[in-house]
């Protein structure tokens, strides 16, 4: 038998629960009062203008790659332990996913090994990070050092 490592646990409770059950009896089940509200708390929570919800956490790292500029051609650091949607928005794009391991203690992409392939490749750091954060302290040094 083969041991899998597993990506993530749901966490649900009966908040979640009887949250969907509210929204299952209204005639919206996308874009209603619900979506509106939520995207109004969830900017007021991490203090910005505006907040956008979206249908998958697809979606929504697309709307990232986007949002930083990636484009045709261009090199983007990634890690290949995460959801296939993680390399998958770099293509949309046309950009080229660069793939390097994790840290073992954290299971979070490793920022020694991202630096290595910023030297290598001289690709400007654009790293993706799914799930709990990675060490982006030394993430964002490596990020400022490489320019």
């Amino acid at each position: 038998m083969i041991e899998q490592i597993p990506m993530s646990s749901p966490d649900i409770t009966a908040a979640e629960i009887e949250a969907v059950k509210r929204v299952l009896q209204t005639p919206y089940l996308s874009i209603g009062p619900y979506i509106a509200e939520f995207e109004e708390r969830f900017a007021a929570y991490v203090g910005t203008r505006h907040a956008v919800g979206v249908s998958s956490g697809t979606a929504g790292l697309h709307l990232c790659v986007i949002a930083a500029g990636i484009g045709e051609g261009d090199l983007v650091i990634t890690t290949p332990f995460s959801f296939i949607a993680s390399a998958n928005v770099i293509l949309y794009e046309r950009a080229i996913p660069v793939f390097v391991d994790i840290d073992p203690l954290t299971l979070n992409i490793n920022p020694e090994q991202v630096a290595e392939a910023v030297v290598i490749r001289d690709i400007p750091p654009h790293v993706t990070a799914v799930g709990v954060p990675a060490r982006v302290i030394k993430l964002h040094n490596e990020r400022r050092h490489y320019g």
